[in-house]
């Protein structure tokens, strides 16, 4: 099972296991990481999954689409490797990915 680390607004780290097929915001939210709102449940309409990727995992990544990159663009807080946790999913090539959930807007 692949793991996630996921590191939360106060730079905790937390490594986590995760099912192939799941949404990095599903693993953030089981992990019971609740300063994630992630409003809209996973259907790329609100960017309150928002979360920076750790370097080197860019080219392993699902590529981010027209939405994403426009909600993204909302964002006071977008860096180079931001993403829309809903939009990236667990796979054994992800295993490791480390993640930090970004401020709130």
């Amino acid at each position: 099972m692949p793991k996630l680390v996921i590191v939360n607004r106060a730079g905790e780290e937390k490594a986590v296991d995760v099912a192939s097929g799941l949404s990095v915001m599903e693993a953030i939210r089981d992990a019971g990481f609740d300063e994630m709102l992630a409003l809209c449940g996973g259907c790329c309409s609100c960017a309150t999954c928002h979360v920076v990727v750790d370097g080197g995992w860019a080219d392993k990544l699902e590529p981010m689409s027209e939405d994403e990159n426009d909600l993204l663009d909302s964002s006071d807080h977008r860096e180079a490797n931001s993403r829309l946790s809903c939009q990236l999913h667990i796979n054994d090539a992800l295993d490791g990915l480390k993640v930090r959930i970004a401020a709130e807007d």
